[in-house]
């Protein structure tokens, strides 16, 4: 019988958009809109807002735009618009023909601030940043009105044109609404809607040296563009009456609808662009696509498929209230992703050289082993055998404890696709007394590594032939922050920081096939975690191999509220 994909609830903004269409408001269309700010990379809590924005247009047979709210040329950037695009393509979505931006409506944003004076809606305030600051209130006093509040609408008009001319420099002029000062809500208390900045803009140069707040750009953009189903995060649930009060007092071509949810929040890290930037600025991490950040980029160069990030955006689901989730449960999807689409090697972290005695010295073999086993269809490679081998120096032990059931004295071990061996010795370093060499025995009725006579053992090894083997370099990632709680990073930054998030392992013994990987595939490393080819560090001669995430699961114990080995 085929598969029968899970039914869930629909979330409460799928039942809005639902209600919409039933009553056919906005003639049943659905348009929604993915706005970043182009000043700083994409984060995977952005990767929740992408997927629910497109996925939604996608659901409902509607369209989806991409636009850039760049309304500040002191922290925007053309690297950052480029990054941003190839992240949400690499996630799997187009916007089409509907690419915009805020800047492409300069114009009618300065022409709606100036139906908004002559309304007397709005005024030149000439109060100083801080004057204005101090001027709001608390959340129990009100504000103080300003004293440019009662102007005319000729003093406005002439004000608004000279800032617009460049005659006031930065702090001296502001736009405000007019709207009230004793509102209990302070975004309502005469918010600013235009400010001087005197810094060209990426795509208008220096035509402008005023520049409207996002609270004003951001509805106006979405009436511009007739987007029906405007969803936020929840930080912007108290900018709603704005968003709703910018809407109502200009003659705009379309009526939005603000939708807010909560946003992503995950553990052991910071979805702060302000936090990520300083994290680049500092040096403390290889860039924004440093494997070790939550960014798109940095998830995309560490291994991480879209599938994984979209299974992770689905699963979480849509919520109206903030919460934090395990990291542990991102790293769950991606295990499960690339458990059915990774194509399996063998790689020796720590080696430790195992001679078979008995195997004849100048004998070479291939044996077979499978590509994937969740996927009979990616299927088989040779891999060369021979009479010296690699294995993890962690899989033998001298005097081993209880419960060791790998490689000791006497004990017989099965090495993956290949043989049975016993160990019959060892050889040590007579300075240090480290074990150099261990010595074993191979029985050749055990090919493929089954035994004829039934008989059973209780481990199997990975091992990479030495003849054969080639050099690679490990970059094995932990966690950035010790700290799990994401506020508690972003209160004292140095003290979360992990001296340790980073270990690099320069020659680990692999199978010759990896020195044929391509930048960006992933691979499982038996018996030690998934694993992605950098595309930074990578070369024709050095294949460097980032850890995706580990094998072992720990999502079921943290879900159970038991102890996590990577806590």
């Amino acid at each position: 019988m085929p598969e029968e994909k899970e039914i869930r609830a629909k979330n409460f903004i799928e039942r809005i958009i639902e209600e919409d269409i039933r009553l056919n408001r906005n003639e049943g269309k659905v348009v929604t809109r993915f706005p970043p700010e182009p000043n700083g990379y994409l984060h995977i809590g952005h990767a929740k807002s992408i997927v629910l924005n497109f996925g939604l247009a996608q659901q409902y047979n509607g369209r989806c735009h991409l636009r850039f709210d760049d309304t500040n040329p002191t922290k925007e950037d053309v690297e950052y618009v480029e990054a941003i695009k190839e992240d949400i393509r690499w996630l799997g979505y187009d916007w089409g023909e509907h690419l915009y931006y805020a800047s492409q409506y300069f114009d009618q944003f300065y022409n709606w601030a100036v139906e908004l004076i002559k309304k007397g809606k709005a005024y030149v305030c000439h109060l100083s940043p801080e004057e204005l600051k101090n001027s709001r209130g608390t959340l129990t006093e009100p504000g103080k009105e300003s004293p440019y509040r009662n102007r005319s609408v000729e003093e406005n008009l002439l004000y608004f044109e000279k800032m617009r001319r460049g005659e006031f420099k930065e702090g001296e002029a502001v736009l405000r609404a007019k709207i009230d000062m004793a509102s209990s809500n302070l975004n309502m208390r005469d918010p600013v809607l235009f400010r001087i900045i005197n810094v060209p803009h990426h795509r208008t140069g220096s035509d402008w040296c005023i520049y409207p707040t996002y609270d004003f750009a951001h509805p106006l953009s979405d009436a511009i563009e007739g987007i029906t189903h405007s969803i936020c995060t929840l930080e912007f649930e108290d900018h709603r009456p704005l968003y709703d009060w910018v809407i109502e007092n200009v003659t705009v071509p379309s009526r939005p609808k603000q939708i807010e949810f909560a946003r992503l929040n995950l553990s052991h890290t910071v979805m702060s662009k302000r936090i990520l930037s300083q994290l680049v600025q500092m040096g403390i991490v290889d860039g924004w696509d440093d494997p070790r950040l939550p960014t798109i980029s940095g998830l995309r160069r560490r291994g991480y498929s879209p599938e994984a990030i979209k299974a992770f955006c689905e699963k979480i689901g849509v919520a109206k209230s903030n919460s934090v989730v395990d990291m542990g449960f991102l790293e769950h999807c991606l295990r499960e992703d690339l458990n059915k689409r990774a194509q399996r090697a063998m790689v020796v972290t720590q080696p430790l050289r195992l001679v078979i005695l008995n195997y004849p010295e100048e004998k070479e073999e291939l044996l077979e082993a499978q590509n994937n086993p969740e996927d009979p269809s990616m299927g088989t490679r040779f891999v060369p055998f021979s009479r010296e081998l690699f294995i993890e120096e962690k899989d033998f032990m001298e005097v081993p404890p209880k419960k060791f059931y790998r490689l000791s004295p006497g004990r017989e071990v099965r090495l993956r696709y290949a043989y049975y061996v016993r160990c019959v010795g060892v050889i040590k370093d007579p300075k240090t007394n480290r074990i150099r060499e261990v010595h074993c025995t191979y029985d050749p009725n055990t090919k493929g590594g089954w035994s004829e006579d039934g008989r059973k053992v209780k481990a199997t090894l990975h091992w990479v032939s030495a003849r054969h083997s080639v050099d690679v370099e490990l970059r094995i990632y932990d966690r950035l922050f010790v700290k799990a709680d994401p506020k508690e990073i972003a209160e004292d930054l140095p003290s979360a920081i992990n001296p340790n998030s980073l270990t690099i392992i320069p020659n680990a013994k692999a199978e010759p096939m990896l020195m044929g990987a391509v930048p960006g595939e992933r691979y499982q490393f038996e018996r030690v975690g998934y694993f992605c080819v950098d595309t930074k560090y990578s070369t024709h001669d050095l294949k460097v191999f980032n850890l995706s995430v580990r094998l072992k699961d720990d999502w079921e114990k943290i879900a159970k509220g038991l102890p996590s080995s990577q806590s």
